[in-house]
């Protein structure tokens, strides 16, 4: 699919039913929606708070957050920037990560300073400050975001192992399910889901399940469901992200919109068990 300028045009609920069909193989019902990714596209086009502009913006979430459940749960902040040449690398530590704050794509993760190719990483950054992530699947808290740039602090888990985030899916503020990701860093991604007693779920999206190696229960999920349900009581549905660092939970993002809509899953009976949270 081209999902350049050439498609603005097209009204949102037409340009979804256009994707919908081609990505998930089935006529999207926006009159009766039934399936998880269903809902979401209805969501997507009704459920237009302008919070979620703030929410979803990498920079301005960081004050919801400390409001909300505090400021120890924030990765520290090393700088906010609007343009990739007003960087100082000087003064930043060896190691950080490089965000634009308005879409999923723009990432640098820097692990020696002295290795760094800047101008690869300012053609990346560049490249995703001149895109409006609206526009591809219509996820419409994006549309107003300004596009910057941030640095946080690069976090690293002390015994040696990936950092895990754990994906929270709350419904009417209330925590249903999760999911952890592994081996993203060997580029072998594993997706499995967890009921909220990290009880292993039998369905797959997107990702195969991590067959070889047991996931083990966090220490600070009790944690996680908590802070989900305080981040997330207003809204219809929203997935709010977390890291268990060292003893400490981080927070990650929050999304309304997982993987856009567009992601079937494996047996389908799940799209109608999740969509039945959103009511």
């Amino acid at each position: 699919l081209g999902f350049r300028g050439f498609f603005h045009w097209i009204p949102d609920a037409l340009w979804l039913k256009i994707v919908f069909r081609i990505k998930m193989g089935y006529k999207l019902d926006l009159n009766n929606p039934k399936t998880f990714n269903e809902k979401l596209q209805w969501l997507k086009l009704h459920d237009r708070n302008p919070l979620y502009t703030t929410l979803v913006d990498k920079y301005e979430v960081r004050k919801y957050i400390a409001e909300i459940i505090g400021e120890e749960y924030l990765i520290p902040l090393l700088g906010v920037w609007e343009h990739f040449d007003d960087i100082d690398f000087d003064k930043l530590p060896n190691q950080f990560v490089l965000k634009c704050t308005h879409d999923s794509g723009g990432l640098i993760i820097c692990k020696d300073k002295s290795k760094l190719d800047i101008k690869a990483a300012k053609k990346i950054i560049n490249s995703c400050l001149k895109r409006n992530y609206y526009y591809a699947l219509r996820e419409w808290p994006y549309k107003n975001v300004k596009p910057r740039i941030i640095a946080e602090k690069y976090m690293v888990d002390e015994s040696g192992t990936e950092l895990k985030d754990y994906k929270v899916f709350c419904f009417d503020g209330k925590p249903k399910a999760l999911f952890v990701a592994t081996d993203r860093s060997i580029h072998q991604t594993k997706f499995d889901f967890f009921d909220t007693n990290f009880n292993h779920l039998p369905f797959m999206q997107h990702y195969p399940n991590n067959k070889e190696k047991e996931i083990t229960k966090p220490k600070g999920l009790e944690k996680m469901l908590v802070l989900a349900e305080k981040l997330t009581s207003d809204f219809k549905h929203c997935r709010a992200d977390f890291y268990d660092i060292n003893g400490q939970v981080y927070f990650g993002e929050l999304t309304f919109s997982h993987f856009s809509g567009f992601e079937p899953f494996e047996p389908e009976e799940w799209d109608y068990k999740f969509g039945d949270w959103i009511k």
